[in-house]
């Protein structure tokens, strides 16, 4: 099965952190809920743990999403379990715990259709550039071994590990880039030649939508490269401007709405 062409009318959601407006985001539980509305695709975050534990959670420190205070790298994954990462989102949610990146994938590792887009967050830079390596291949391994090989696209807002992907692993595995060029920090080569998706970004400070006019994604289609909106996206007034644009998929955190206004526009299967 090709999971990424679908037809011009028709364009892909992807659950940021799962369904992020009514779950905490990040946790099995946003995930699950978001499969079970129909979803083209979840995103989430891997970091490592201070034993070497791949976790999903997006924030380098605990302390917005849980019971807890302190960076991710310090803890061990026995402490990371501990937390309570439902709480801060609604009582009903507390017990909620930060997943590891394998109980994410045993959780999806049956869905018939779903697609990923994973985002490293541990970048090579300050002296961790073996660690971001490592969490990088462990994750592509991890990938290969569930499967799913072709149906997950890489992230990272981090040039110089776009470009130790592409040294080591060719156009293996599908990688998506940002727009503009200053969130990906430090390039040596121009990474829209090579990529195959691109999140457009930041039209102005003060878009509320926080996406590219038409002829930026224009330029990312020149490329070859399908073009994506971010994760601002929220009304059927944005909705209608990525359609016109010629947005690919979008990403977002209430899935449930932009299903809803896409098929309103009979723009999702």
């Amino acid at each position: 099965m090709n999971y990424w062409t679908q037809s011009k009318d028709n364009v892909y959601v992807a659950a940021h952190r799962g369904w992020s407006t009514v779950y905490p985001e990040n946790t099995l539980l946003a995930f699950r809920k978001a499969l079970e509305i129909g979803v083209d695709q979840i995103e989430t975050d891997v970091r490592i743990t201070k034993d070497g534990e791949l976790v999903c959670i997006h924030d380098a420190t605990v302390d917005r999403t849980t019971n807890g205070t302190g960076k991710v790298c310090e803890k061990l994954l026995s402490e990371l379990k501990t937390l309570d990462a439902g709480s801060w989102k609604g009582a009903e949610f507390a017990g909620e715990r930060i997943p590891t990146f394998i109980e994410f994938m045993e959780l999806v590792k049956d869905h018939p259709t779903i697609t990923l887009d994973i985002e490293l967050k541990e970048y090579p830079i300050d002296g961790r550039d073996e660690i971001a390596y490592d969490v990088c291949d462990r994750v592509m391994k991890i990938i290969d071994d569930y499967g799913f090989t072709d149906r997950v696209v890489i992230n990272t807002f981090n040039g110089k590990l776009h470009e130790y992907m592409e040294d080591k692993y060719g156009s293996k595995y599908r990688r998506h880039i940002y727009y503009p060029l200053t969130h990906m920090g430090k390039v040596k080569r121009n990474p829209y030649t090579d990529s195959a998706y691109c999140c457009c970004m930041f039209r102005a400070l003060y878009s509320p939508i926080n996406m590219a006019t038409k002829e930026e994604f224009d330029r990312m289609a020149s490329f070859g490269i399908q073009p994506w909106a971010p994760a601002g996206v929220k009304t059927q007034e944005h909705v209608d401007e990525v359609i016109a644009c010629g947005g690919v998929l979008i990403t977002c955190n209430n899935p449930d709405e932009i299903l809803e206004f896409l098929r309103k526009r009979n723009c999702h299967k």
